[in-house]
Order: C-alpha cells, then sequence, then structure tokens
C-alpha cells in the first residue's frame, strides 16, 4: 500500500513530457537529467560559444547595492554555480548511450567555456577580481576538485590561466563569515593539483568552524552569530567535507576534525531529509532562498560521497530529492523565454531577492543533480522506491523518532 502510495506520488509528479513519452518508461536517472540539461545548456552552450554575454539576461534584485559590479560578475557567478553541480558527472564515464553522447557534449562545451572563462582576450573572460568574485571563484575551484577530469584534460595554457585568475583572489580579504571557506577552497584545489598553496588560509576556516562557530545537533553558526537559513547546506558543510578529502591526499594535519565533522554531516543530512515535505516543497526561511534546489546541496553531496548515515537509505534521499526537483522546478515562469532561470523559489518571484542576488546567482540549483555523478549502477538508482520521512509519517507509518545530536 505505501509502496503503491509512493510510485503514484512519484508519478503524479513527473512533468507532462515525461509522463506522455513513448515507449519504455522514463528512468528517474534520466528524469534527472533532463532537468540538469534545461538548466545548464542556457549558460554551457553560449560560453562555449564565448557569448554568454549577449546572450544571458539580466535581472538583478530590486533592492541591489551596486549594480555595474553585480552585473559584471553575474556571469562567473552563473557559469561557476552550473559547473559546480554538473562536474561529479562530467568526471564519470558510461551510463546508457544517450547519456553519453549528452556527456560528450557537455565536455566538448565545457572545456571551451573554461578557456573562454579565463582567457583576457575572450569577449566572455570572467571578472575575477573584487568580494563576489571570490566567492564564485571558490565555486569554480569546488567544481575543478570534483572533477579531476576536467582539470586533466585542460591544455598547459588553459591551466596557467586558471591558476592565474584564482590567484588574483588573494587579494580580496573575506568577511568574517562562511567566505572564510571560499578562500580555503581556493587553496585546496591548488593543494590537490600539487601547487603550492597557503596553509594558513586553509587552517583558518576549518580552526574557525570547528572550534568557535559549531553551535550543536548539526549546525554551525555563519561567523560569531547563527542565521536561521539554508548557508549550513549551501556552502558551510559541503565546503568543509571536501576541501577536508582535498587536503587529506597531502596532509594528515588535520585528521583531529575528520571524526566530529563525520558526525556533524550525517547529523545535517537528516535534518534535511526530514524538511522535505510530502508535495517535495520545503520550509522558507533565511536568505538566498532563491537558489531554489540549491537548498539541498548538503544532502546531494551527502549522497555523491557515499555518506549518508545508516538511517537513511539512498532510496528515500533520491526519492525526496525527486520530490524537491519537481516541487520547484515544474513551476510556472520559473525559466524565461529562452530557458534561463527567473529569480524566485516557485516560479518568478523577483521580492524574494536579497541585495546581492542576479540571474547568475540562482544557479546554485544545479547542486541537487550532484549524485549524477554516481554511476547508473549504485544503489542510489538502482534501489526500489522509497518513501521519504514525511511520506511515511503523514501516511501512518510508524518510523523512530528523531533525536538531537550530542557530540560529547
Amino acid at each position: 500500500m505505501k509502496k503503491t502510495l509512493l510510485l503514484l506520488l512519484l508519478l503524479l509528479s513527473l512533468p507532462f513530457y515525461a509522463r506522455e513519452k513513448k515507449g519504455p518508461p522514463i528512468s528517474t536517472r534520466q528524469v534527472w537529467l533532463l532537468y540538469m540539461d534545461k538548466i545548464a545548456r542556457p549558460v554551457m552552450e553560449p560560453l562555449a560559444d564565448n557569448r554568454l554575454k549577449e546572450s544571458m539576461p539580466m535581472v538583478l534584485s530590486k533592492t541591489i547595492d551596486n549594480p555595474e559590479n553585480r552585473t559584471k560578475v553575474a556571469y562567473l557567478e552563473a557559469f561557476a554555480r552550473t559547473l559546480c553541480g554538473i562536474s561529479p558527472w562530467l568526471n564519470l564515464e558510461g551510463g546508457d548511450s544517450a547519456e553519453v553522447k549528452l556527456r560528450e557534449q557537455y565536455r566538448v562545451w565545457t572545456l571551451k567555456a573554461i578557456a573562454n572563462a579565463v582567457n583576457p582576450a575572450a569577449k566572455d573572460y570572467m571578472q575575477w577580481k573584487g568580494g563576489q568574485p571570490l566567492v564564485d571563484a571558490a565555486f569554480f575551484s569546488l567544481a575543478l576538485v570534483r572533477s579531476p577530469w576536467l582539470w586533466n584534460h585542460l591544455d598547459e595554457k588553459m591551466q596557467k590561466q586558471v591558476v592565474n585568475v584564482l590567484l588574483q583572489t588573494r587579494q580580496t580579504i573575506p568577511v568574517y563569515s562562511n567566505w572564510i571557506l571560499f578562500s580555503g577552497m581556493i587553496e585546496a584545489f591548488f593543494c590537490k593539483y600539487g601547487m603550492e598553496y597557503d596553509p594558513v588560509r586553509l587552517e583558518y576556516g576549518i580552526r574557525e568552524f570547528s572550534q568557535h562557530w559549531y553551535t550543536g545537533d548539526g549546525m554551525f553558526s555563519d561567523g560569531m552569530d547563527f542565521h536561521f537559513d539554508y548557508y549550513n547546506s549551501y556552502v558551510i558543510q559541503p565546503y568543509l567535507s571536501n576541501i577536508m578529502d582535498a587536503v587529506t591526499l597531502k596532509t594528515k594535519s588535520f585528521d583531529w576534525f575528520r571524526g566530529k565533522l563525520d558526525k556533524i554531516t550525517k547529523r545535517y543530512a537528516v535534518i534535511q531529509e526530514r524538511m522535505i515535505n510530502t508535495d517535495g516543497s520545503f520550509p522558507v526561511y533565511g536568505r538566498s532562498i532563491v537558489y531554489r534546489t540549491g537548498a539541498f546541496h548538503h544532502l546531494a553531496d551527502m549522497a555523491l560521497r557515499k555518506q549518508l548515515p545508516a538511517q537513511l537509505s539512498p532510496a528515500q534521499v533520491r526519492d525526496g530529492l525527486t520530490a524537491v526537483i519537481h516541487r520547484v522546478l515544474d513551476a510556472p515562469n520559473t525559466f524565461t523565454d529562452k530557458g534561463y532561470l527567473t529569480i524566485g523559489l516557485c516560479g518568478n518571484q523577483p521580492d524574494l531577492a536579497d541585495f546581492y542576488i542576479n540571474t547568475g546567482s540562482c544557479y546554485l540549483a544545479t547542486t541537487i543533480f550532484l549524485p549524477l555523478g554516481l554511476p547508473a549502477t549504485d544503489e542510489f538508482w538502482t534501489a526500489p522506491a522509497e518513501a521519504w520521512s514525511s511520506v511515511k509519517i503523514w501516511n501512518g507509518q510508524n518510523v523512530p523518532a528523531d533525536h538531537a545530536m550530542d557530540l560529547k
């Protein structure tokens, strides 16, 4: 009965084109690929052709603080955030013929896109200096950390240009908040690929979060004060985990934090999964809510890294995230006529935008697709349908109670 209910719920949440498709039933993985392609293509294809700046519409928050600067960096935001979400999939091999063909196309686009983004002579050369560029240079670095294939397939000239633009970010002093992890992620990239890196920038972020900013029950404050928002997922916990993974290959100096971080990230994954309502909606609170599905960056990252806690099966996470994808991305007016994301959470809702938001900011939404970096044969994709926690509870299933975590 419960499985039948879940399957019906998932079927009804499929977009019309998927339900009406002739031939074999479309798989959940194929659905994710359709949505990933729908979001990523309008960014990656024109950037590969050196025409993103002429193609992407520019919408700024009504309360934008600096229109000129925000416009300049918006293209880096769109590119870096999109790449951050699709990079594990670009790193993967295999899949059915359609997926392999799609990946091959994206690999071609991505290598050309990177070349244009870091080449000062290109029309689409990005803005790498300044405050916001530090943020998105870090998302770009995280993409390269997640995808060795990309870094290894850049020619020597492009690799040097990548290094040069990332070195420019050292001129920027990060805000005393989650921003210290942006500096750390760029250094983690240098560390991972055997280049000179600044260990102080690495240690600074890890020390502050581990020793001063952990608030309890699987969550960190964002600097000195706790903010009730999704930044533990947007940035803090995925960055800490990926920085630790990258530097552990070179040094064991942060092993003292690994066990504690593992417990924290697992607890927050449980919290995130329980935030998914029966219809795929989730609580709307805090800044940057227009990152849409990016609110589940952490849960998706934990699934990709196969670090989900024992009480969360890959199948229930997969089906919960699938419900989120449909609930958010199927909303009317989510995309412009040219296929670019509008500003909003459930459609076009510009009043939800904070003072720093522009069209490019919204592309953190792609981070929900991180599990596409797992092969199609992985349990995440092959396990039978399973209800996520809210569906189980609100349909009367008897499930274990939830409890706060004590690290002591």
